[in-house]
């Protein structure tokens, strides 16, 4: 066992909810055997290595960030398309305009495909429930919806485009 072999063998104990690892290798008959214990004790690692009848101690210091595992839980992607559909558009009132602005962080598509139309143009008169673009996140396309009447007055975004939560994307002119 050599030196890498025993700092990942730290690592590892030091990651994991493990408190104790204990290691016996014969060297060979005339050395013979090497002992690694590595034990975790309120946050600080020990390494005891005894070949032969000879005893060393090494303490080495405490990680400097202590993780807690805690078990990951995964949402299916029905559960995911739902959570998403059913964020309502941050819709912000400017005026004579009304700013509809992006409910996630994604990819940013103006039309279903590549060589089809549009959902909505410049001068596009529009209803709720309308289709006015297609938002990707994490190979999901998510349809985004208006929730308001009227004309679309500006894009602000460009056809592949990254947007973020809360970008604007259209403006509407007010029907």
């Amino acid at each position: 066992m050599d030196l890498n072999e025993l700092k990942k063998l730290i690592k590892i104990v030091d990651e994991s909810n493990v408190n104790e690892v204990e290691i016996e290798e014969e060297l060979s008959k005339t050395k013979g055997k090497l002992k690694v214990r590595i034990s975790k004790n309120h946050g600080v690692s020990a390494m005891t290595v005894v070949p032969h009848a000879h005893q060393a101690t090494a303490h080495f210091p405490p990680p400097l960030v202590q993780h807690t595992a805690q078990p990951v839980q995964f949402e299916s992607k029905e559960t995911i398309e739902k959570s998403q559909a059913e964020r309502p558009l941050d819709i912000v009132d400017k005026g004579e305009f009304i700013e509809v602005k992006s409910p996630i962080v994604g990819t940013f598509y103006r039309s279903p495909a590549p060589d089809a139309d549009p959902y909505a143009d410049v001068g596009t008169v529009i209803k709720p429930g309308q289709t006015l673009c297609i938002i990707e996140a994490m190979k999901i396309m998510n349809e985004i919806e208006s929730e308001v009447s009227g004309k679309v007055a500006k894009i602000l975004v460009e056809n592949g485009q990254p947007v973020e939560y809360n970008q604007t994307l259209f403006l509407i002119e007010k029907a």
